[in-house]
């Protein structure tokens, strides 16, 4: 099956600037202050990636981006997210094909070793479900099963070290905890859980996806919540903040610090480049800004947290892909800065 072109994480189109005004009228925001120090139980997936790590999708279709095989990936990625496995007509099962005509003849065989490669050299490479088309209802036990039991086929089949859940159509914390617990069980030591949620979805605590990440997070590997496309929204502080500044990026970072994950979970999604998103495309070097206020307390624009999380997990990117376009500008640039955190 050969996939569609399509970007990521689109509801912010939608949204609009009166987004941030309408979640303080309705009490949605909800940064529960105080209770990160609720720290996760021991994770088997914090040896699995570097404690402090770089994501970036790979792109298994050709959108007018750079096409690429594993291989291509530079270095500076500690985690690789294949976009995307897709629904079956089994409710809440996925699957995967790779789309060897639109990557120029790239053989399943080539990809599965290219894995095995990326492993050997101290990567993870974990299959996303979802993107902006991808629609998996995980909405009773019978298909939470039946997504773990899908992908764990699937990490057997490709040598997967686990799963991103980049799902921008909703979803149910319970039944997705459900499954995702239950694939971790399967998959033992080493399982890799990223999430990339929308910037709507990580307001509140009381939001399902914000749910599901407190929920997993003895097997939560990091939330990479996409700071783009996005409508303006609140800040740890209350106050409104708009897409493509620092500001931007720590303000609603520290809603998730200071709403119960631990900061070795937390990272900045952002694109690679301005044709990688329609909106919210900031510089590397303002990425490099945002961590170095989350980390130390250096570099911030108006909004300064009222604490550091030196501990912060890193940065990822839509997709390594639109990165090679760009001549690896924003992996070396982040890359860099992240590894020496």
């Amino acid at each position: 099956m050969t996939h569609s072109p399509r970007p990521r994480g689109r509801l912010g189109t939608f949204i609009g600037g009166f987004t941030a005004a309408a979640l303080a009228a309705t009490g949605l925001f909800m940064a529960t202050a105080g209770s990160a120090d609720a720290a996760p139980t021991a994770q088997s997936a914090a040896a699995a990636a570097p404690a402090h790590a770089v994501t970036g999708y790979w792109q298994n279709f050709d959108n007018g981006a750079a096409v690429q095989k594993l291989s291509d990936v530079p270095s500076d990625y500690d985690i690789i997210a294949v976009a995307f496995a897709d629904a079956t007509t089994t409710p809440g099962a996925v699957d995967f094909t790779l789309d060897s005509a639109g990557l120029g003849g790239y053989t399943e065989d080539a990809f599965k070793a290219d894995i095995k490669a990326k492993q050997a050299a101290g990567k993870s490479v974990v299959i996303s479900v979802g993107g902006q088309n991808g629609t998996v209802s995980i909405n009773d036990s019978a298909s939470a099963t039946n997504f773990a039991d899908s992908l764990y086929a699937l990490m057997q089949e490709y040598g997967f070290d686990g799963v991103d859940i980049d799902l921008e159509n909703g979803l149910n914390s319970t039944y997705m905890s459900q499954a995702l617990e239950s694939l971790a069980a399967k998959a033992g030591s080493g399982f890799v859980l990223t999430m990339a949620p929308q910037t709507i979805d990580m307001q509140s605590t009381a939001n399902e996806y914000f749910k599901t990440a407190l929920a997993v997070k003895d097997i939560l590997t990091v939330v990479n919540m996409q700071y783009y496309n996005s409508g303006s929204m609140l800040g740890c502080d209350g106050k409104v903040y708009s897409q493509g500044t620092v500001d931007f990026l720590t303000a609603l970072a520290c809603i998730q610090l200071e709403g119960g994950l631990d900061p070795s979970q937390v990272g900045l999604g952002v694109p690679a480049s301005s044709s990688a998103a329609g909106s919210g495309y900031v510089a590397p070097s303002v990425v490099n800004d945002a961590l170095d206020c989350l980390a130390k307390g250096t570099n911030c624009g108006s909004f300064k947290p009222s604490k550091t999380y030196p501990g912060i997990r890193g940065a990822m990117t839509w997709s390594t892909n639109w990165d090679a376009t760009a001549g690896n500008a924003w992996s070396s640039a982040v890359g860099a800065h992240v590894h020496g955190l």
